[in-house]
């Protein structure tokens, strides 16, 4: 058993917006055990409607679409389900009469155009909309050697559409489908190698057909494994994945950093909370990106507060280096963020002085990409660290951030 979702409108096919819809109804699918298996977005053409809807009602078992309820002639949802399962269109008198009362309530007078979001197609049923002058349809549309494809069509405004979700859709999809397993997954958050090392390190669990499944994806050098396991129940689930996810904690060890929505800063929060410690941090390179992060996720008593600077007269002035420093080993050195870090942690008072040094040039004639510098200064020593300035210029401030918490991470638990 599985899904299509089908997002309509010119505004997505064209870039113009992006489609968050499908997003949220396949997430809320999956809660209610239904996997998709396709997401279908189609413009404003009715053609092309009409055979995206036979095409999804052939091949999934359930068909949720948004958009294209509108009352303007690029509205095309109800007339290509009609085509596309052979029926005609009526006029739902108890809908006309709600949309009237909606332009009532609001003191205005109903255009005739809105006449056709009373419309539906022969055999449907409205779905209420409560606040918008949009009703959905639902259909059971009979299949040639199969069960019937329960579809529904919901307006494209995300508000209204997840209000009918829940008042409406997940219900009846629950009773439709009363023999579903439920679908629940884990995510286990990652920093530290490369996702194809990081694959390699794991025993055969990336496999196609393996249950529960492993995915892997990474954001901004993150790496998220994400566990998924069905059954009858939700107990059952995250029973059955257990020993995948010890297992991957055993053999990624400390590159797992956390669990769920766990960002880096989260989990250096929560170390720094236990052991009662303050941090304060200089960027060069990052531009402030850390202390973005770390604003948001901490507090004034254990994040003091830091500088941002981006050049070496800044470095000087602003935060303490020497004068003979900078012109002896340039800004992209150990030597500069070493007395960085000194001296945020001493001006600040901080427990912990978080460095991200200057970034150095590029050049892409040379053999070996250049190195840029991380320091942790703690009130017993300074640690150093040197790592490639490579990768995809777009995620290189924050994956540099990323290390420099993952520095100070793996100092706070000892490793």
């Amino acid at each position: 058993m599985h899904a299509e979702i089908i997002a309509i409108g010119d505004e997505l096919t064209s870039g113009q917006r992006l489609d968050t819809n499908s997003q949220w109804l396949a997430v809320a699918l999956g809660e209610l055990g239904i996997g998709v298996l396709y997401h279908t977005t189609v413009g404003d053409d009715m053609a092309a409607n009409v055979e995206v809807f036979r095409t999804a009602i052939k091949r999934a078992d359930l068909v949720v679409a948004t958009g294209g309820l509108g009352p303007t002639a690029d509205d095309l949802t109800r007339p290509a389900i009609a085509e596309a399962v052979g029926v005609e269109l009526y006029e739902d008198a108890a809908s006309l009469a709600h949309i009237r009362k909606l332009f009532t309530s609001r003191g205005r007078t109903m255009p005739q155009q809105n006449v056709v979001q009373a419309m539906f197609p022969v055999g449907s049923r409205p779905i209420p909309n409560p606040h918008g002058t949009a009703p959905g349809i639902q259909l059971e549309v009979a299949r040639s050697g199969g069960a019937p494809s329960l579809l529904f069509a919901l307006p494209g405004v995300p508000a209204e559409m997840k209000e009918m979700w829940h008042a409406t859709l997940a219900g009846e999809i629950a009773r439709h489908f009363p023999n579903r397993q439920i679908i629940r997954q884990r995510r286990i958050k990652c920093f530290g190698v490369g996702e194809s090392k990081l694959e390699a390190m794991l025993p055969d669990l990336i496999r196609r057909g393996r249950e529960p499944s492993v995915g892997i994806t990474v954001h901004q050098a993150t790496i998220t494994l994400r566990v998924m396991a069905s059954g009858p129940t939700e107990q059952a689930c995250y029973e059955a994945m257990e020993p995948t996810l010890q297992t991957i904690r055993e053999s990624l060890g400390t590159l797992a950093f956390g669990e769920e929505d766990d960002e880096l800063e989260h989990v250096v929060a929560r170390l720094l909370a236990e052991k009662n410690r303050t941090l304060a941090t200089c960027e060069w390179g990052t531009g402030g990106l850390l202390a973005h992060w770390l604003h948001e996720a901490l507090d004034e008593r254990a994040y003091l507060g830091g500088s941002v600077i981006r050049s070496p007269q800044a470095a000087i002035l602003g935060a303490g280096v020497a004068g003979e420093t900078i012109d002896q080993h340039g800004p992209v050195s150990e030597s500069i963020a070493r007395e960085l870090g000194a001296s945020i942690r001493t001006r600040l008072g901080a427990h912990y002085g978080l460095v991200v040094g200057a970034f150095p040039e590029v050049d892409p004639d040379a053999d070996e990409p250049p190195s840029f510098f991380l320091a942790l200064a703690t009130p017993e020593i300074i640690h150093i660290k040197s790592s490639p300035f490579a990768g995809h210029p777009e995620i290189l401030k924050a994956r540099a951030a990323k290390q420099a918490l993952n520095l100070l991470r793996l100092t706070l638990i000892g490793r």
